[in-house]
This record gives C-alpha cells, sequence and structure tokens, in this order.
C-alpha cells in the first residue's frame, strides 16, 4: 500500500497531530521518504472536505477552510443536543479519572470515544491538554463544568473516593483478567 495512504490511515485513526519522526519510525523509512509521501497526500486532499496541516515537526488532518461555516452550524446543532448515555459515561470518566488519555477512557468504555470526547470538547465540558503525555493527549474535566457543578475541585464531589475507588478496582480486575 503507498505510504501516503498509510500515513492518511494513521492520522485518521489517531485523530490528532503525528511527529514525522514518529511516522519515520512507523514506516521504518527516511525523511525523504515522509516528506515525498506528505506531498502526495496534500496533493490528493486539495479537492475534498480534508486538508493536510503541516508545521515542522508534526501533521494533522484538518477540514478544509470553506467548510467553517458549515462545521459551525452543525458545532451549534451539536450543542443543543443532549449528551446521552455515551457522553455522561465518558463525562463521568473523565471526571472521576482525569487527567486521562482517549486510549484509557477507549479501554474502560470498550469502544472508541473519539466523537464522543469531540462533542464534549466543543461543549466545553472537558478540556484536552496542551502536550501530548506518552502516545496522545490527556482529557480533564474544564474548570466551568467544575463551577457549574459547584465545586473547585473534582475530589469534593459528592462520593468522589468510592467512585475513584470502584473504578481502580476495575480496571484491576480487567488488567489481572487480560493476562490469565
Amino acid at each position: 500500500m503507498p505510504l501516503d495512504i498509510l500515513i492518511e490511515g494513521l492520522l485518521f485513526y489517531k485523530s490528532a497531530p503525528q511527529k514525522k519522526s514518529s511516522l519515520m519510525k512507523v514506516y521504518d523509512v527516511s525523511e525523504d521518504d515522509i516528506t515525498a509521501a506528505i506531498a502526495v497526500l496534500k496533493s490528493r486532499l486539495e479537492c475534498g472536505a480534508l486538508r493536510l496541516l503541516e508545521t515542522e515537526t508534526e501533521i494533522v488532518l484538518v477540514t478544509a477552510p470553506s467548510l467553517a461555516p458549515f462545521i459551525e452550524q452543525l458545532r451549534k446543532a451539536d450543542i443543543k443536543n443532549d449528551i446521552g448515555k455515551a457522553g455522561a459515561e465518558t463525562l463521568a470518566i473523565v471526571l472521576y479519572q482525569g487527567p486521562i488519555s482517549r486510549s484509557d477512557i477507549d479501554r474502560i468504555r470498550g469502544v472508541n470515544s473519539s466523537f464522543i470526547l469531540r462533542n464534549l470538547l466543543v461543549r466545553g465540558l472537558v478540556e484536552r491538554s496542551s502536550e501530548k503525555l506518552g502516545t496522545g493527549y490527556t482529557f480533564s474535566v474544564s474548570t466551568s463544568l467544575l463551577s457549574h457543578l459547584g465545586v473547585t475541585r473534582a475530589s469534593e464531589l459528592t462520593d468522589f473516593a468510592r467512585i475513584t475507588d470502584a473504578l481502580e478496582a476495575f480496571k484491576t480486575d480487567n488488567q489481572l483478567g487480560e493476562t490469565s
């Protein structure tokens, strides 16, 4: 499979900026190979809904600037809707386990949480760390959500210690089950 398609697939799956140096290691290719594949991918994406945003060290998929008005309408519609069961579940995980990575959230929920996290980010309920930790960003509750809940720290929530202990026990039990 061509390198530009492999990179596109990885960017879509990760839903976050990726370091070019990491891509070179993942695909075991040279900087020139990565540069050439990025150029092909950029060119291929020029006529669609996505664009490849490139910095000196990273690349990421973004929506085309011409879609900004449409995306804004979608964002406003998303905010009007209820967050739903999956949103509440994900928010509870972030609230009681944050800061937490998307992969850890996915592991707890058993499903990909990218869309739900984006929805919670758009609503201002969670915040994404500005720096990557390991393989991805971490998520924590926003100060505006804490203020809305009437607390200054998540640890002030009712039954915080009991719920976090139960979540830790759940994670430990699941990890033990995976190794046996």
